[in-house]
């Protein structure tokens, strides 16, 4: 699942995504059963720091992640109310749409985002990676017609999710791979995310819906910025994910304050009849 850094510090790119998947995986990638699903989830601050000027956060984000016959499709959107303490609220507004190819080497990205009722970002654009393991290119469209060499490695976020599952399935507890989303104008970021202990669903999951009666793994993900000489991460991210490709709860922490979000509601999506 993709998860975009909320704009917060620059507040927007950790909302999929998570969950935020041709590489390794193209030829691993049957080994897991992807189930194409549409989900809501609340979104709420869940600390701060007295210095963090964060006080308040309150939103909801609608995450699908859909498959067709060579590729899959994922749509985020969430809104969000941040409230500071010296200063208004703020109310931002995300949009993010992308298109992946299954053998994880091809993909398309639009991001949308308002702040305030003003636009704020509009980036769009296409990759393509030279083969399973290689680096390749990043073309935006907008906001400037500018062009990104891809690191060799590199993943688009679908592969990465499934990359992650094959790999907590394989029982490894750390993975460190660049993984480009188009969420930003910035190259691939390294993300480090280690695999905790298997996690069975409880019985007030398993009541809620069949899709969530699966097991899965809790994971941290660091996301470290494109700079090489980073020390520190953006921002990280704690879930549970299903061996299906679902994400149960999220925690985007920001280090100074972070941001909670809770499953509300899950329907499966039918699969493509190829």
């Amino acid at each position: 699942m993709r998860i975009c850094p909320l704009s917060l510090p620059r507040a927007g790119a950790a909302l999929v995504a998570l969950a935020c998947a041709a590489f390794a995986a193209a030829a691993s990638a049957g080994a897991v059963e992807i189930q194409p699903h549409r989900a809501l989830y609340s979104m709420t601050l869940a600390s701060s720091r007295s210095d963090a000027g964060v006080v308040a956060a309150q939103g909801e984000m609608a995450y699908e992640w859909g498959e067709t016959c060579d590729g899959w499709t994922i749509e985020q959107r969430y809104k969000l109310t941040i409230g500071y303490a010296d200063s208004q609220d703020v109310r931002i507004l995300s949009n993010f749409v992308t298109w992946e190819s299954k053998d994880g080497l091809r993909y398309r990205f639009n991001q949308g985002e308002t702040r305030d009722g003003k636009p704020d970002e509009d980036i769009r654009g296409e990759a393509v990676l030279e083969g399973p393991g290689k680096g390749g290119v990043a073309q935006f469209e907008k906001p400037t017609a500018q062009t990104l060499q891809l690191p060799p490695g590199t993943l688009f976020p679908s592969a990465h999710t499934i990359l992650l599952i094959n790999d907590a399935e394989a029982g490894r507890n750390f993975i460190a791979r660049h993984v480009f989303d188009g969420a930003t104008t910035e190259n691939a970021v390294l993300v480090s995310a280690v695999i905790g202990p298997r996690a069975a669903p409880t019985i007030e999951v398993a009541k809620r819906n069949a899709i969530l009666e699966r097991p899965g793994w809790h994971m941290r993900l660091a996301f470290f910025p494109a700079d090489p000489k980073a020390e520190e991460p953006d921002y990280e991210l704690g879930m549970v994910l299903l061996d299906n490709g679902v994400s149960r709860n999220m925690l985007i922490d920001y280090g100074d304050y972070s941001i909670r979000a809770t499953l509300d509601h899950i329907e499966a999506l039918p699969k493509p009849s190829c």
